[in-house]
């Protein structure tokens, strides 16, 4: 049997399954490749918000990663919430330790709903030990000006934000400007000398929950895969685009993207809910635990 291409987590999870290591999970199976997890934090989370928060043990972090790297080992790596710096400085420690490769690194400081998800103190961590590492790095705008103090307001100042994002060590920064006005959702890759812009349809549903998960797990996938950054970031945005598209009310709030649209596209996944009859022709048993 041939060995599928490995991908590591090194994230928070999200009890509500949209966001942290269960979208990352998600994301990588969607991509064909064996996904892995070290998990830096266990969140009380909803589609309302971020209860709350208990981050492990900094050790028990880069055990994590240690077990992996040395016995499984890893293609490419993503890191989402990191919660502290002690935790930053275990990630890094094992990152460096095990050579782990196309680190994408998504600087989570604050849930979808606004909750904070970084101590406040572990800010100058992330911009020593952690940047320097990324082949990529995910930032959003409100993540750019926290980490630089370079406030985007327009398209235009999106370049001024790679830099300033690329001066801190990331090989790579692709700036995400889904938050900016506009018919389209508008992502800066640069590398110092190539701009690339990754331009998407605005999708109008308030249904995002782990849209930047989503997006650099998809990346990192893309790379333990064999892509270039930039292919794999292209193909990444299509992956995102779809999801979003395909995104549904969950709970009282924000609900999740699809990650498994491709799936559903594709005819290989049954439509609809447990109480709803299989379409006409569906190759399956109508009940999924059934034959």
């Amino acid at each position: 049997m041939p060995v599928p291409a490995r991908a590591l987590t090194i994230a928070g999870s999200d009890s509500g399954g949209g966001a942290g290591i269960q979208a990352d999970l998600k994301t990588f199976l969607a991509h064909g490749v064996h996904g892995m997890s070290a998990i830096t934090a266990v969140t009380v989370q909803n589609s309302i918000g971020v209860q709350g928060f208990y981050e492990l043990e900094p050790r028990a972090v880069f055990e994590q990663i240690e077990s992996v790297a040395t016995d499984i080992g890893v293609d490419a790596a993503k890191t989402g919430m990191l919660a502290s710096a002690p935790v930053m400085d275990a990630v890094a420690d094992a990152c460096e330790r095990f050579a782990i490769p196309n680190l994408v690194v998504d600087p989570v400081a604050v849930s979808k709903h606004g909750d904070l998800l970084l101590r406040p103190d572990a800010l100058e961590t992330m911009r020593r030990r952690i940047l320097p590492l990324a082949t990529v790095a995910t930032p959003n705008l409100g993540e750019v000006e926290q980490l630089t103090g370079v406030r985007v307001e327009r398209r235009a100042d999106m370049l001024q934000a790679a830099r300033a994002v690329r001066s801190l060590g990331a090989r790579w920064a692709l700036i995400k400007g889904g938050h900016l006005p506009g018919p389209e959702a508008v992502d800066l890759l640069f590398d110092g000398d190539e701009q690339t812009w990754l331009e998407a349809p605005r999708i109008d549903t308030p249904h995002t929950h782990g849209t930047g998960c989503t997006l650099s797990s998809a990346i990192a996938a893309n790379l333990a895969l064999g892509l270039d950054v930039v292919t794999a970031a292209r193909a990444a945005k299509a992956y995102l685009t779809g999801a979003i598209a395909g995104g549904f009310p969950l709970g009282k709030g924000i609900g999740p993207t699809d990650h498994a649209w491709r799936l559903r596209a594709a005819g290989v996944l049954r439509p609809g809910g447990p109480n709803r009859p299989a379409p006409s022709g569906w190759p399956y048993a109508a009940n999924p635990y059934e034959g």
